[in-house]
């Protein structure tokens, strides 16, 4: 019998730590992975070489398998009438914050797809676990990985994505249900996104494709574990889970207002970034209301613009323009260190696992009466 994806990797605790590119740390990855989970870093926004800092600085901290997380996401095209007209539709809510938009707009970042030097850093440093998001690299990169002895992990949002994953030599799918904080894992965010949530995804991947699955989306304790497992998982990823812990370097307005009402009020935008993802609803997403027929840049050259008006509107105190992003189970959100909060997790799982399930309760209420 093949050994399992949680046993290969030396995991006590069928939980995943989400990447989260620009908050997840080797702090809070190594925390993670030394409590028995597998912890995460983010590098989609990094070069090779500052990529490569980030998993050598997570090794030192942990002799744990832990996992590197790259975007793949097809090259951004750019526009400038589109860009022009992204930036004039801005311009009054920088000159609100007394500050000019940028005069042109550029992709901050390079897909994992055309930057050969970050797979040769991940061929060098050899991290356990490799995940994608956006999208596939080429099969040969993919193979290269595995002949590394990688395991490869690769995020789905539907069934039609699944089956690339698994027939492009993938090792396991990470089902991200609509429920998910931070950016949707759609291949094409242009194409008709059926918006599954968690529970129908996962059973329709165990039924549907051979790989183990990932469950991730709206997931915050262990009682949602459990369920994810009960639902074929092999494991859950959590996210905005870790936000709140200090190992993280979400700053004291995005702790902030998860912890307030917006965490009841996420949304879905691509007006941060260009692409579609879920946040705490704050200043920026409420500019979609104003949006119209206008079509944002391609990701992530309107990142560029995104974060600008941050660094502007921070500039003036003003914290209702950071992408804060979080899923819908923000509300249950709770700050403690990365390891009492994977300890507080397990011990949730195991009570849900051995609680009996609804079923024998209904058949011990038919006995009784």
């Amino acid at each position: 019998m093949p050994i399992s994806f949680v046993d290969q990797l030396g995991l006590t605790v069928p939980l995943i730590q989400a990447p989260m590119a620009g908050v997840a740390t080797p702090e809070l990855a190594a925390a993670v992975s030394n409590a028995g989970a597998l912890g995460s870093i983010g590098v989609g926004v990094l070069n090779a070489q500052d990529a490569g800092a980030m998993v050598s600085q997570t090794r030192a901290r942990t002799d744990r398998a832990f996992n590197v997380n790259v975007f793949v996401h097809a090259g951004a095209a750019p526009d400038p009438v589109r860009d022009a007209a992204w930036l004039d539709w801005l311009a009054p809510v920088f000159a609100e914050l007394g500050a000019e938009p940028p005069e042109t707009l550029r992709s901050p970042f390079t897909s994992f797809a055309d930057d050969p030097a970050m797979l040769t850093m991940l061929l060098d440093l050899v991290p356990p676990v490799v995940s994608f998001h956006f999208g596939l690299p080429t099969a040969d990169a993919i193979a290269a990985l595995r002949a590394r002895g990688i395991v490869v992990m690769a995020t789905a949002t539907s069934v039609e994505e699944a089956r690339a994953i698994e027939a492009a030599g993938v090792d396991v799918v990470v089902a991200q249900g609509i429920e998910a904080g931070g950016h949707r894992g759609v291949f094409d965010p242009v194409a008709l996104d059926d918006a599954l949530g968690t529970v129908a995804l996962v059973r329709l991947l165990a039924k549907k494709t051979n790989l183990p699955i990932v469950a991730a989306g709206g997931i915050m304790d262990g009682a949602g574990i459990a369920a994810a497992l009960d639902l074929g998982a092999v494991a859950a990823q959590l996210g905005t889970a870790f936000i709140a812990c200090p190992e993280s370097t979400a700053d004291d307005a995005y702790r902030t207002a998860l912890a307030g009402p917006a965490a009841y009020h996420t949304t879905l935008t691509s007006v941060i970034s260009g692409r579609p993802a879920r946040a705490l609803s704050n200043r920026f997403t409420a500019l979609a209301a104003s949006l119209g027929d206008r079509r944002a840049p391609d990701y992530p050259i309107a990142y560029d613009a995104g974060r600008s008006l941050h660094a502007a509107a921070r500039a003036k105190g003003e914290h209702g323009f950071g992408a804060h992003w979080a899923g819908q189970g923000a509300p249950l959100a709770r700050s403690m260190p990365a390891r009492e909060l994977v300890h507080a997790l397990k011990l949730e799982l195991e009570a849900a696992q051995v609680r009996p399930d609804a079923a024998r309760i209904f058949e011990g209420r038919q006995e009784s009466a």
